[in-house]
């Protein structure tokens, strides 16, 4: 299995009849896109690999975004079996990391937001941040939401199997702390903003305790950490978006978001 087939075992809950309530991971991530759908209603959600088993479209939808999930080819073409493509709903097969599916974006003026859930760790440092300068560069007003193991858990190179799906999985190449943060706004200019997205409905000391969780690996599974990354552009390169949606104050203003 390669890594960007790492999240793809499983089949969505829409085909199954069974609904799985979304992890702690998961609801940080959909925090984050309905913030930035909220700002721009008509954006494109960019799932990376997105596999079979996600029902977030359906948890996302506001009835006016657009949604492209990026699969390899062997799970796209399963995907588009299970669940094929509507009017703002499409699969496209493409490798993650030939960031050939930027192209496919349409309407990119409208607001772009991607999402890497159970990705980037199985892909190498250098991988990671070209795809950061990609969508920095590509993706003006845009945004980029993903998760992170701890770098402790980087770098083994070894296989492992998938406790839930008895599936082999590729060895776990790239890690973030809290404290590589900062540099993320390094690989490329255009980055505005990086930020950690807290878990939802929990106050400062629960964060504070879960970051201390990360540096104690002996005594608990390894807890991963919810990135948010803004690139600047859309508010003075776009203007307005469809139907007079306002653009974000903090492009437009050239501001960086806190």
């Amino acid at each position: 299995m390669t890594g960007t087939d790492a999240s793809a075992a499983g089949t969505d809950s829409r085909v199954t009849g069974t609904s799985a309530p979304p992890t702690s991971t998961a609801r940080r991530l959909d925090t984050a896109v309905r913030a930035y759908v909220r700002r721009h209603p008509w954006a494109t959600v960019v799932a990376l690999g997105e596999g079979l088993g996600s029902t977030a479209f359906w948890r996302l939808d506001n009835g006016r975004l657009h949604w492209l999930a990026v699969q390899s080819p062997e799970t796209a073409a399963v995907r588009r079996m299970l669940l094929p493509d509507g009017p703002r709903r499409r699969t496209l097969a493409c490798p993650v990391t030939d960031f050939g599916w930027l192209d496919a974006v349409r309407s990119p003026e409208r607001g772009v937001v991607v999402t890497a859930r159970g990705l980037l760790m199985f892909l190498r440092p250098p991988e990671v941040r070209a795809l950061f300068a990609a969508c920095a560069e590509r993706l003006p007003g845009g945004a980029l939401v993903f998760d992170a193991v701890p770098r402790w858990c980087a770098g083994r190179d070894r296989p492992r199997t998938d406790a839930r799906t008895a599936l082999d999985l590729p060895p776990l190449r790239w890690g973030m702390d809290a404290a590589d943060r900062p540099g993320v706004a390094g690989a490329h200019p255009n980055i505005v903003a990086v930020r950690e997205v807290p878990p939802p409905g929990r106050g400062p000391l629960a964060g504070r305790l879960a970051r201390w969780r990360r540096h104690v690996p002996l005594l608990h599974t390894p807890a991963r950490s919810v990135t948010e990354i803004r690139f600047g552009g859309l508010g003075t390169a776009a203007g307005p978006g469809p139907g007079g949606a306002p653009a974000d104050p903090d492009r437009a203003a050239g501001r960086r978001s806190r």
